[in-house]
């Protein structure tokens, strides 16, 4: 089943930090053999089993796949965030240009790529902040509300999803 076309609009100062986010997560899936052991990791690949042999097994056969994918993912999400084929960056924005609206418009693929991207992201926040439950999380702490702010837009995108 292919997933329906949605515009997604952010402004430009969004989508250079989005970027700057997108680009670390990235580095993070493609360098996982020198992350090895990263909790942030081991949460994008969970074991499959409670056995932990049988775990162990299927994650040295299925993770590097896995995070090939993330990767391939958040490339694509990249492509889409490119402005003028150059990605935004946060310091090269002024105040005015920092509020334009940048329509992003997302189908099939790029669509599947960013609700899985925007996923991950989360993931990854969620474990460096030590978020497990709804309880959790400190509001006090700036990376809380990049992880609040990914979930606001993952939840716009799967609404406009079901129409």
């Amino acid at each position: 089943m292919t997933a329906p076309g949605v515009a997604l609009e952010l402004t430009a100062i969004e989508v250079a930090h989005l970027t700057s986010l997108v680009e670390q997560f990235s580095a993070l899936v493609t360098e996982q053999e020198s992350d090895a052991g990263d909790p942030a990791i081991a949460r994008l690949v969970p074991d499959a089993y409670a056995d932990t042999d049988a775990a162990r097994e299927f994650r040295a056969l299925t993770e590097s796949d896995l995070l090939q994918r993330r990767a391939a993912d958040a490339g694509l999400v990249l492509a889409t965030l490119l402005r003028d084929g150059a990605p935004l960056r946060p310091e090269e924005l002024d105040a005015v240009s920092a509020e334009a609206v940048v329509s992003i418009p997302l189908d099939g693929e790029r669509l599947s790529a960013w609700l899985r991207t925007l996923t991950a992201l989360r993931l990854v926040l969620a474990t460096r902040l030590g978020i497990r439950t709804e309880a959790d999380g400190d509001v006090d702490d700036p990376r809380y509300g990049v992880y609040e702010w990914l979930g606001y837009r993952l939840e716009g995108l799967l609404q406009a999803i079901d129409g």
